[in-house]
């Protein structure tokens, strides 16, 4: 092999080498403990009300390389809405967008705390009345996870929207 052959010939197996994974790595973009802070909620879920009563299925997965926590809610009447969760590292906030069957649009945004996610929003009705969201998720010890949802009244105070129970499906057969 003549000298000008031999020189193309490493510089090929250079690039190639470069290029099949002997390159140095890189980290994944999301991989970062803020990225996992909401993991405990992912899986399989039945959604239960104050009384036990189930309410609906909820299903939590992790989607684009571990980026986005992409949630999908369903009842057996009908109503079903879907969000997608996302932690923003430049602004270091969480961030929910949520739509459902009915039309609505809920924005969310907050953080991990004391061992709990936060997220907080506000909604404008065409009349111009606004009401304030505020969901906060715990995981418990033994596996479940409460679910908060606050909601504002007329006169600006929090209030109980909702205050569900996450028990984890039975894996199916």
């Amino acid at each position: 092999m003549t000298t000008p052959h031999l020189a193309s010939s490493i510089a090929a197996l250079l690039l190639l080498a470069s290029t099949a994974g002997f390159a140095q790595p890189q980290a994944t973009p999301c991989s970062g403990t803020e990225h996992r802070q909401f993991d405990f909620w992912l899986g399989e879920w039945e959604v239960r009300g104050p009384a036990g009563r189930l309410t609906g299925v909820n299903r939590i997965t992790n989607e684009y390389g571990g980026c986005v926590l992409h949630e999908r809610y369903e009842t057996d009447r009908g109503y079903r809405g879907e969000s997608l969760n996302v932690y923003d590292p430049g602004r270091k906030v969480w961030h929910q967008t949520w739509v459902d069957s009915s039309g609505s649009l809920l924005v969310l945004e907050g953080g991990f705390r004391s061992n709990q996610m936060q997220l907080e929003g506000q909604v404008e009705a065409p009349d111009g009345k606004r009401t304030r969201h505020r969901i906060t998720w715990t995981p418990n010890e033994d596996g479940t996870v409460r679910q908060l949802w606050e909601s504002t009244n007329d006169k600006g105070e929090w209030t109980v929207a909702f205050d569900g129970k996450y028990t984890r499906r039975p894996p199916r057969q």
